[in-house]
């Protein structure tokens, strides 16, 4: 449980219990700083807890949420074209919570046995960057800390829209959506990012009608184009009713039920839904979190404005995670606090922004690292693609996941690898070979004279790594 104090003086005083903050605390204390940590985050049941956002309403709770809507798709509709008939099936919602509240729990609870471990005070309450490199902890362990170095962790929050105000019953964000005690009969859900998608995806393989209404005429535009051209199909193909190029501009509550107005390039339209998930972004959590005294400045967009050592502008003074600049996602806050830790003690660190990799835990999943084919087209640089589809492989279709593509981009003049991008089964942990080549500034040809065990999905990728130079061995390629 976190420590009540009055006043205290430590190495190292860390700013929000996330993925990027506890790890950060963790790696200082392994490296010999008296560190504490400030968190207010209060669990469900009304309890001090750690892991922010990410553990507590984002990345853990829909996975499990997730993996559990995907086995009950599959019961109903994979099993019997493996000779497996189960009868009549149905899905216990409040059971479903349970087990993703009980994976929370389990978690959140390590993290404080970790925090114990590695002796990381933890002091729970608002904390506050003053002058002079103190921290002031508001709540009922209100007091005043005071560190040689101050790390920044507060995180993000889910972006509100002033057309779809959140009420937590028939309206609610990213968070809401995980809390459901029934299937909603026809689900709405404002915005088709990664967010909207996975959480659409949970609720529309229990049986919900699902509409995605998506502002942005291109779909996943942060993807490669060619993959998010397969994503769209197969989201559309599993019963997304997925709009793109409409914007939401009303809702209105009626008799449980809400009317959603939004207008596109085929003018105004309405839907009526039983639920509507709003999952327009996520903003840094920045307000109250400083004094005006402190000095700290913000860039242009609301984050906090850090170099590439995530330094603010203050001495002694870091911020990372998802309140800084790059992609909210809670590997690279992770990475950045071990980074900040290690420079904090006098050792080296770095993260290298363009290998970070980015999931979206649909089924099939999504997954990338490194530059898209439009990113190099519109460079004018030389490259090659290579792809090989999972229809191809044998442990693909074993597992009845025979759609999608490895693609992997080369550069045109010394091979290197630039790029990776998939659609299909395990994309998420597949991609972690591509980032791994891509650190060491590896070439196609290296994955491909890389032996892959067999049968295995990783093939694809080995195969992908052939067709670069156009001799792929499994599927119709040019021969070189």
């Amino acid at each position: 449980m976190p420590k009540k104090k009055s006043e205290g003086q430590y190495d190292v005083i860390v700013i929000g219990a996330g993925p990027a903050g506890y790890v950060a605390a963790i790696r200082c204390a392994q490296l010999g700083l008296k560190t504490v940590c400030v968190d207010n985050w209060i669990n469900k049941q009304g309890e001090p807890a750690l892991g922010g956002c990410c553990l507590n309403v984002g990345c853990i709770p829909s996975k499990a949420l997730l993996e559990s809507s995907e086995r009950f798709h599959q019961l109903q509709h994979g099993f019997a074209e493996h000779g497996i008939h189960c009868g009549d099936s149905r899905i216990d919602v409040p059971a479903m919570i349970e087990r993703k509240d009980k994976i929370v729990h389990r978690l959140t609870s390590g993290i404080a046995t970790l925090f114990k471990a590695n002796q990381v005070e933890w002091v729970h309450g608002t904390g506050k960057l003053l002058e002079g490199k103190r921290v002031e902890v508001s709540g009922p362990n209100a007091c005043l800390l005071r560190g040689e170095h101050i790390i920044l962790a507060s995180g993000s929050k889910p972006n509100e829209l002033a057309t779809a105000p959140v009420n937590g019953e028939t309206i609610v964000d990213s968070s809401g959506a995980l809390e459901f005690s029934t299937v909603p009969e026809r689900l709405g859900v404002i915005g088709a990012g990664v967010i909207g998608l996975e959480l659409g995806s949970v609720w529309a393989r229990l049986g919900s009608q699902v509409v995605l209404l998506e502002a942005q005429q291109r779909f996943l535009s942060m993807a490669d184009e060619q993959i998010a051209k397969e994503a769209l199909r197969q989201y559309r193909k599993q019963g997304l009713d997925i709009q793109l190029g409409q914007r939401v501009t009303a809702s209105r509550v009626e008799a449980g039920k809400v009317t959603v107005s939004y207008e596109g390039g085929d003018g105004e339209n309405q839907i009526v839904v039983d639920r509507l998930i709003v999952a327009v972004g996520r903003s840094p959590c920045t307000e109250g979190l400083y004094s005006r005294e402190s000095g700290l400045e913000l860039d242009e967009k609301g984050f906090v404005d850090v170099n590439e050592r995530c330094r603010t502008n203050r001495p002694d003074i870091y911020a990372v995670g998802d309140l800084v600049r790059g992609p909210m996602l809670a590997h690279k806050g992770s990475e950045e606090g071990v980074m900040v830790a290690e420079l904090i003690a006098g050792r080296k660190g770095s993260v290298d922004p363009d290998l970070i990799p980015s999931v979206i835990y649909t089924a099939p999943e999504v997954a990338w690292v490194g530059k898209t084919e439009q990113d190099l087209k519109s460079a004018g640089e030389n490259y090659r693609v290579g792809s090989f589809p999972f229809a191809a492989n044998g442990r693909a279709l074993a597992m009845q996941g025979g759609v999608g593509l490895v693609k992997l981009i080369a550069s045109g003049d010394d091979d290197r690898l630039l790029g990776a991008h998939i659609i299909g089964p395990n994309a998420s942990e597949l991609i972690a070979e591509t980032v791994l080549a891509m650190e060491f500034s590896a070439s196609s040809e290296d994955i491909a004279r890389t032996i892959h065990a067999h049968p295995t999905l990783s093939e694809a990728v080995h195969e992908a790594a052939l067709a670069v130079d156009g001799r792929a061995l499994h599927t119709v390629n040019r021969a070189r």
